[in-house]
């Protein structure tokens, strides 16, 4: 099967998404597809090979007969390539508009984690009507946020709300015009993957070790910034509890192909979502393929059974009329 890995990106983590799509690439290639390479430049040009190709409906991309984004953020995770993919009438692998849109944006996230009764830390949204009150009791530290960024960029830890707020919140919005002020979540930082569409499949829980004072850009991406502990060190009831709860938050938002959701376990046993990433890292040693992978998953057949799901949901929604 031909597959067009899109890669690259608009968005700070171009290289990253590089990165993934090279990865994805080989992992698809052992699994025996024939793999396009797109990339989507800086300045929005889409080429192949250096050079720029043209999109159109009808045309399907490259001939491929599915696509493969790992496009990473702003311009690729947010629903923006998923729109322009429906557009072409082209299977894709990954979240749909609604799904992506909604877990890229941190507030419309955790608003509908609230609404399913999901638990999560206590949040505000920096402007709002009372958001500094509110943010007064939620404790200390707090965590300033872009809305909708990933990778820890422009994130703040405030250890006094007379000191270092006010700084935290125009830090954010260098980066985004909608800014997310959140709780302390205290306890272990533990991830889990997802793939699946009705009916989604999750991996044993990871735990994350950061090399640094809390898991930012350095410890995610910088070799030895962090350790995966695989599993998770944590009980039989909060693996089970974490499972649960990534399947949950993944048909919240209407998820389907892939996410990873990340949580925090508290030593009283309490488990608490975090956020979810819908276009995770995604290379062989990322954390949401070796999740997989001590599931007895290997790096190729999650690539290729990515590509199934893809063409399933594809053929799944070309029965209903628009």
């Amino acid at each position: 099967m031909r597959v067009a890995v899109l890669s690259g990106g608009r968005s700070s983590e171009h290289q990253i998404s590089l990165n993934s799509g090279a990865s994805v690439a080989d992992g698809l290639r052992a699994a025996g597809h024939d793999v396009i390479p797109v990339l989507l430049e800086r300045d929005g040009r889409w080429t192949r090979d250096g050079e720029e190709i043209e999109l159109r409906a009808g045309g399907g991309l490259l001939n491929a007969e599915v696509a493969f984004p790992v496009l990473h953020g702003p311009f690729g995770e947010d629903g923006t390539v998923q729109g322009l993919l429906e557009c072409l009438d082209v299977p894709y692998v990954g979240p749909g508009v609604l799904a992506a849109a909604v877990a890229i944006d941190k507030l419309i996230f955790k608003r509908v984690l609230a609404f399913h009764d999901i638990p999560q830390v206590e949040f505000c949204e920096a402007g709002e009507d009372g958001w500094r009150e509110q943010a007064a009791t939620m404790g200390l530290p707090l965590w300033v946020k872009p809305a909708r960024l990933g990778s820890s960029v422009g994130i703040s830890k405030v250890s006094s709300l007379d000191r270092g707020l006010d700084e935290a919140v125009e830090l954010a919005h260098r980066h985004d015009p909608r800014v997310i002020v959140e709780a302390h979540g205290a306890g272990k930082e533990v991830e889990c993957s997802v793939i699946g569409n009705e009916v989604p499949r999750t991996s044993p829980p990871g735990e994350i070790v950061a090399h640094a004072d809390w898991y930012d850009y350095e410890a995610k991406y910088s070799e030895g910034g962090m350790d995966l502990i695989v599993p998770a060190r944590i009980g039989e009831p909060e693996t089970a509890r974490v499972r649960e709860l990534a399947a949950r938050a993944f048909r919240a938002v209407d998820g389907s192909g892939l996410a990873r959701c990340d949580f925090f376990v508290r030593e009283s046993g309490e488990v608490l979502v975090n956020e979810m990433n819908t276009i995770p890292g995604f290379t062989s040693t990322s954390v949401f393929a070796k999740l997989f992978e001590a599931d007895g998953l290997p790096y190729p057949e999650l690539c290729d059974r990515l590509v199934q799901l893809a063409l399933e949901r594809y053929e799944s929604n070309r029965r209903f009329r628009f």
